[in-house]
């Protein structure tokens, strides 16, 4: 089996990579060949045992899909995009990458012949929802994106639902929670702070919290995501129906709630490097996003996260990034 990541330099990305040539398998299928582009050349992993292509391309650039699929690719883990905040202060830049990339992929399969159809693992987002909402959005809750990014991602995921209903690719779009604890840098999300006022105490450097601690969001780990994208690309898409499109589990916890985990898991010298800056402009952007959400599609069908409490997604940061020890 032939499997292309879009995105693959990215934190997601790069832990998929891993966990495929982990289980040198995917489903039933062993891997034989893997193509890992990005706009920045990913890391070609160290003695790998098949061969691995990586390739440095514009995504969004016309023509820059086919040479990508030139070689057939059975299953596409599509994690290319810029992230929220970004997407929101450079409106045609997001639309560009988010969603016209997306169209030149699905439309260069498309064009492919052959009776190419492969399997297409979009990873799309919760801000495909804006408020109102209820207090726990369900599986029948329609799409109301109060940003361009969940815009864009609401778009693509029509688009890919729409292609597959004609025959031409096998897709599922899944919607992720935001992961927590991300590691590396902060980036340009405006959800970053979710993941900075964790891995920054715990890396013994202070953190600013722009909102209040009774703000409440869905989270996953890191590791949830990647089972996420693994189950999708292995399970059969024919129990889903015409709806490709869902909401993957999480867990709804509060800012307050997230400190109160890392004071459990790792002491109050730790939650001190917190300091509390408010921000008007991010207090704003998060007032609209989704709290808490009702899964029950998602878990029938076989996906499930790595944790169970917060405490737990913590841990998964410690033990994943940081070696097991952290700045006390």
């Amino acid at each position: 089996m032939h499997i292309l990541i879009l995105g693959a330099a990215g934190m997601v990305g790069r832990k998929l990579t891993e966990r495929l040539l982990r289980d040198g398998r995917l489903g039933k299928h062993d891997i034989t060949r893997m193509t890992l582009q990005d706009v920045v050349a990913p890391t070609k992993p160290a003695n790998a045992s098949i061969p691995i292509t990586v390739v440095a391309s514009d995504f969004a650039d016309a023509g820059a899909a086919e040479p990508l699929i030139a070689h057939r690719p059975e299953v596409i883990f599509h994690l290319a995009a810029i992230v929220s905040g970004e997407a929101e202060a450079e409106f045609d830049k997001g639309y560009r990458i988010n969603l016209d990339g997306t169209r030149h992929l699905i439309d260069a399969i498309r064009h492919a012949g052959g009776g190419y159809k492969p399997r297409l693992v979009f990873t799309s987002s919760i801000a495909v929802f804006g408020a109102p909402f209820p207090e726990k959005i369900g599986d029948e809750f329609f799409h109301t994106p109060l940003t361009s990014y969940g815009t864009q991602k609401s778009i693509c995921e029509l688009l890919i639902n729409d292609y597959t209903r004609k025959g031409l690719l096998d897709g599922i779009s899944i919607r992720l929670p935001t992961i927590c604890v991300r590691p590396g840098k902060p980036n340009k999300a405006a959800s970053g702070f979710f993941s900075n006022i964790i891995r920054e105490p715990l890396a013994g450097e202070e953190a600013a919290l722009p909102v209040s601690d009774d703000v409440r969001h869905w989270h996953a780990s890191p590791k949830s995501a990647v089972g996420f994208l693994v189950h999708a690309g292995t399970m059969d898409l024919n129990a889903m129906g015409a709806r490709r499109n869902l909401s993957m589990p999480g867990m709804s916890v509060t800012v307050g709630e997230q400190i109160a985990a890392l004071d459990r898991v790792a002491g109050k010298n730790v939650t001190a490097r917190i300091k509390r800056v408010p921000d008007p402009t991010i207090i704003n952007i998060v007032s609209g996003w989704p709290r808490d959400f009702v899964t029950d599609r998602a878990l029938k069908l076989g996906f499930t996260t790595a944790e169970k409490t917060f405490d737990d997604i913590i841990r998964i940061h410690i033990e994943d990034e940081l070696g097991g020890k952290f700045a006390g």
